[in-house]
């Protein structure tokens, strides 16, 4: 119980900087938590697709280190063949996406989706504000112009199946993210960096190589699967047994961490979950391909 609260204790120390960028993000007078942080743009990087053979795989946590009950049993799972895109979407994907219409076309989102879009008005991702001079969007140090080859942030997971629809690829099932990121370090922009917002891809990191990048860190990442208890899951008994069994109804699946987790918290196993109308935490999107 005690490593759990400390866990726990993570979780919320994150979700303290969301609320406060929300809080602040609401005011008119945009102020800021702390100091912008510089650091050169890199150039783009080009959007390449990195193939998975599939088969009859494993996935879930078991080991003797600390993990969610949510992250268990590990089980088998088929996987057909898939394509994961090696970066997320940047800004300047998703300014495309919005200046071609897409908040506009009922055709590239779900029911739910596009009803959600209209009830509360959506037309950008949230904290973007569009100015004479080009998109602005609010950060934990205030109002900063966009860098267009960040990774988009703030979008709901209505608006990152309606992007993947206009992109023509999907978003990846979870456990196909899992299975493309059980061998990879740990490494990425997190909280440990200091940066609070997410960062570019780096030039000269693993783009374009065999394996994907910024898999951690940066930001939540949207899966296409429904939160649901993995096949033998049961939750333990008392009070601890509603830690996350009692959420798995109407949600969806986030993983990978963002610029706010600290590191030693995440890992490939980790199930993040959130209202598929949630725009306030720090989530995006990578693309994914059938083969």
């Amino acid at each position: 119980m005690f490593v759990l609260g400390l866990n726990h204790e993570q979780q919320h120390q994150e979700l303290i900087l969301t609320d406060i960028k929300h809080a602040f993000g609401s005011n008119p007078v945009r102020p800021a938590y702390r100091e912008w942080v510089s650091i050169p743009a890199p150039e783009r990087s080009s959007l390449q697709w990195i193939t998975y053979a599939g088969g009859l795989r494993e996935v879930g946590f078991e080991g003797s280190t600390f993990a969610f009950d949510n992250e268990s049993p590990r089980h088998k799972v088929f996987v057909a063949p898939y394509r994961l895109a090696n970066r997320l979407v940047t800004n300047e994907e998703y300014v495309a996406f919005v200046e071609d219409g897409g908040y506009e076309k009922p055709a590239f989102w779900l029911s739910d989706g596009w009803n959600a879009k209209q009830s509360h008005a959506w037309s950008a991702p949230l904290y973007w504000e569009r100015s004479p001079d080009g998109w602005r969007i609010m950060t934990l140090s205030g109002e900063v112009d966009m860098v267009a080859s960040e990774p988009v942030c703030h979008i709901s997971f209505y608006e990152a199946d309606a992007f993947t629809r206009w992109a023509g690829g999907r978003l990846p099932r979870e456990d196909e993210w899992e299975l493309a990121a059980e061998d990879l370090p740990i490494l990425g922009n997190f909280l440990e960096s200091e940066q609070y917002h997410p960062r570019p891809l780096v030039s000269g990191s693993e783009a374009g190589g065999p394996r994907p990048s910024q898999m951690f860190g940066d930001v939540w990442e949207w899966t296409s699967s429904p939160y649901s208890p993995y096949p033998g899951f049961r939750p333990a008994a008392g009070a601890l047994g509603e830690y996350n069994g009692k959420f798995m109804c109407n949600q969806m699946v986030l993983r990978g961490g963002s610029c706010l987790t600290p590191k030693s918290h995440i890992r490939a196993t980790y199930r993040n979950f959130f209202s598929p109308e949630a725009r306030w935490q720090f989530a995006g999107l990578r693309l994914a391909q059938d083969v």
